[in-house]
């Protein structure tokens, strides 16, 4: 594929991200344009490899090398085409996918792999440029309706499926945004709302209907639900954050994640209600819990806020520069990753152990902490945690935030009145056919997964839209996910 000495000419060299100094000035998206003629050069990497391990990668079963040689090639809209034929919305993971199919790249065995994810955003990004992409209303209708509950990213993919099959496909959102994780949780400088926008807009001229402010079991009953349409879809989400129990929690000062990054999405987007109470790092000593996604988008955000200092903690090791070799390819590679965000500046810190918070009249002042050590017992299982010894230590600080994860779907509301079963880890349970305990409801993404990848959502979606789809008519012709 692509070009057959391509690999051998050509480095790994994904587009170029503004300058800090700029970017940290704004909320707009990091990475610059790619010029044609280096995104034809990135392409022509993709090797004839034999075997692509980065389908395999991939949760959607991307095409991924047809699509690279495409783009070698110069045909967009062949490259396009075939994108679009596996993967609903390849502008949202071409820019916030984490990208498996690259570790499974057979290049990164010794070498740098393809840059796949620039490569798929630029074919999407040209796509809607050009007018390629465009609404896709079905010719007909069945006269089924399904609802969908939840907007996020798996919401969105079981969305478009059923309303390709031609059923009346309503979703009901309790936010006032339609997007879930995509409008409220993910900061504009990775996503800028417009993408977003663009493919609602579309979603919407296809006859999807969209519903905010519907809370299913608070303000819209599960009767209702039940009763107006043929088949359900939960894709609420894995909502209910890991909470840190330890004394001085209920300070002023300490907040969840979701809450910090949601608040400043809604101001961005001109929210009153988030501009007049907003929750700001400006000026501040900021402590983020949490060494994930969503604490570098907690870091990112709080440089832009002017944030006075940031450290990031991690509870677990820092993890190595290489794989381990008990890690080897196409395995996720355990390894030591950093953000954009990580460039601008703040502090990481590993095997740190939160004790308390304390402070004076109800306000946040100090955090006290522990180092921990990491040990793998000598007959295996788990790694055990110790504190070291005369390790203690205090942070002076206004804002703690805690990017710790989620745990499953609220429980709380719709799930308990819906009488759904839940799963050892209080997911809602489902069957092979993506099938609740009760029948006609189906869940899809993090509500049955738990937290997971944007493109695991989708592909979840597109599966679940297929199952759906079954129940309704006995048979089907929306496509399988690749990836089984």
């Amino acid at each position: 594929m692509g070009k057959p000495t391509g690999f051998m000419e050509w480095g790994r060299q994904p587009p170029e991200r503004r300058p800090v100094r700029d970017r940290v000035g704004d909320y707009r998206e990091l990475y610059q344009r790619w010029p044609e003629a280096a995104a034809k050069e990135q392409g022509s990497r993709c090797m004839d490899c034999a075997v692509p391990f980065c389908h395999t990668g991939c949760p959607l079963g991307n095409v991924i090398p047809e699509f690279n040689h495409y783009v070698y090639l110069g045909d967009w809209e062949g490259a396009l085409r075939t994108l679009l034929s596996t993967n609903n919305f390849p502008e949202f993971t071409g820019r916030i996918c984490p990208a498996p199919c690259e570790a499974s790249c057979v290049l990164s065995i010794n070498s740098d792999p393809v840059t796949i994810e620039y490569i798929e955003k630029e074919i999407a990004d040209r796509g809607f440029e050009q007018g390629w992409i465009k609404a896709e209303p079905p010719s007909k209708r069945t006269g089924k309706r399904v609802a969908v509950v939840g907007s996020g990213p798996a919401g969105l993919a079981v969305a478009q499926q059923i309303n390709r099959a031609g059923h009346q496909v309503t979703v009901l959102e309790r936010a006032h945004s339609i997007g879930g994780l995509l409008a409220l949780g993910i900061p504009d400088f990775k996503l800028d709302k417009e993408v977003l926008k663009r493919r609602l807009d579309l979603m919407e001229e296809e006859g999807i209907v969209f519903q905010t402010g519907v809370d299913v079991g608070v303000n819209y009953t599960v009767e209702r639900l039940l009763n107006e349409y043929d088949a359900v879809c939960l894709a609420c989400g894995s909502t209910q954050a890991r909470e840190l129990d330890v004394p001085g929690r209920d300070l002023e000062g300490v907040h969840l994640a979701m809450e910090y990054l949601t608040q400043q999405n809604k101001a961005i987007s001109g929210e009153e209600a988030a501009l007049d109470d907003r929750l700001t790092a400006e000026g501040k000593r900021v402590v983020i819990l949490g060494g994930g996604d969503t604490g570098a988008d907690c870091l990112g955000t709080a440089h832009r806020q002017g944030a006075e200092i940031v450290h990031q903690y991690e509870l677990l090791a820092e993890p190595p520069d290489e794989r381990p070799v008990d890690n080897p390819w196409p395995q996720w590679p355990m390894v030591l990753r950093s953000s954009p965000a990580h460039e601008e500046g703040g502090v990481r810190d590993y095997g740190i152990l939160t004790k308390s918070f304390s402070g004076s009249e109800g306000k946040l002042e100090r955090l006290h902490a522990v180092r921990v050590e990491w040990k793998q017992p000598e007959n295996g299982g788990r790694p055990a945690m110790t504190e070291v010894a005369g390790s203690d230590f205090v942070v002076e600080t206004e804002l703690v935030l805690l990017a710790m994860g989620f745990l499953h779907p609220e429980h709380d509301g719709m799930l308990t009145q819906l009488g759904v079963e839940l799963d050892g880890r209080g997911n809602v349970k489902v069957d092979a056919n993506r099938m609740s305990s009760v029948p006609g409801v189906f869940a899809a993404g993090d509500a049955a997964r738990g937290q997971s990848l944007v493109v695991w959502a989708i592909a979840e979606g597109r599966e679940t839209a297929r199952e759906i789809d079954l129940y309704l008519m006995g048979e089907t012709n929306l496509p399988r996910s690749l990836s089984d």
